[in-house]
């Protein structure tokens, strides 16, 4: 009786540990990119525009022939000793921070309006104020200084990246991260973005193919991403150990066949 009761224990152990086994496995239905949808091709665009937003740096350099008319526009930063009263190291181009009214303070000309404008907008607007009065045929180059994104949640590398060419997709930006662990959830990937002074959620799904045309397939400046973790993640996370977690789950099997068998 007692070979038979601990024969059904363990018919029991066995059933159990199975469906924990089989319930924390991960279905590759639930991982492989693109498998879903088609792509509407219709929808597809390569273009991509650099919105100027409050709190960017820019740097802005202006070029021309006559290169002394130019000169008051291209300010050098230098870091002057306060014993000698003289410039330290090497001048740097000076960057114009876009505050929250979306203005900076451009020289000669004084408080200029170019948050909410691309980048292309903005070369216009300048052009326009400096020739003819200021600079024959101005040559004008802007670049965001402190353009970044951050990744973070279930990837393999959370954290904020530099982004040098002002250019990348949520695929690059996963990419950056160390791509999602298994356990991430790949259907909900939110990006919160910043747009006209209010914040907004978007929502992508990586298993379709309709990411090409998502409106956040290119992030801007200072998005966010964030990969939610699946059930299972933040049933291990919130045991203090791995041991303590599985000396738990056996203590509980073996309370629960124990009733079974009686």
């Amino acid at each position: 009786m007692t070979i038979q009761r601990l024969t059904i224990k363990g018919k029991y152990l066995i059933l159990l540990f199975s469906i924990i086994y089989f319930s924390s496995c991960v279905s590759k239905k639930d991982i492989i990119y693109f498998q879903n949808d088609d792509i509407d091709q219709a929808k597809v665009s390569n273009s991509y525009k650099t919105i100027i937003k409050p709190d960017d740096l820019l740097q802005i350099t202006i070029t021309a022939q006559d290169t002394e008319a130019v000169r008051p526009f291209n300010l050098a930063a230098v870091t002057y000793s306060t014993s000698s009263n003289s410039a330290v190291g090497v001048a740097q181009q000076q960057n114009y921070l876009v505050d929250n009214n979306g203005e900076i303070d451009f020289p000669v000309i004084g408080k200029i309006k170019i948050g909410g404008l691309s980048r292309d907008e903005v070369v216009e607007l300048l052009r326009n104020k400096l020739a003819p009065d200021y600079i024959k045929d101005p040559n004008i180059n802007i670049k965001i200084a402190n353009f970044k994104i951050s990744v973070f949640g279930d990837v393999a590398k959370p954290g904020s990246y530099t982004i040098p060419n002002e250019r990348i997709t949520i695929l690059e930006a996963i990419a950056l991260a160390g791509d999602l662990n298994l356990s991430g959830i790949r259907t909900n990937v939110l990006v919160h973005r910043e747009e006209n002074g209010k914040k907004i959620q978007y929502t992508v799904d990586l298993l379709s193919k309709k990411i090409f045309t998502s409106p956040v397939y290119y992030l801007q400046q200072n998005d966010v991403v964030y990969i939610e973790p699946n059930y299972a993640r933040i049933q291990t996370a919130s045991s203090n150990s791995t041991t303590s977690l599985f000396i738990s789950i056996t203590g509980l099997l073996i309370t629960i066949v124990s009733i079974l068998t009686r």
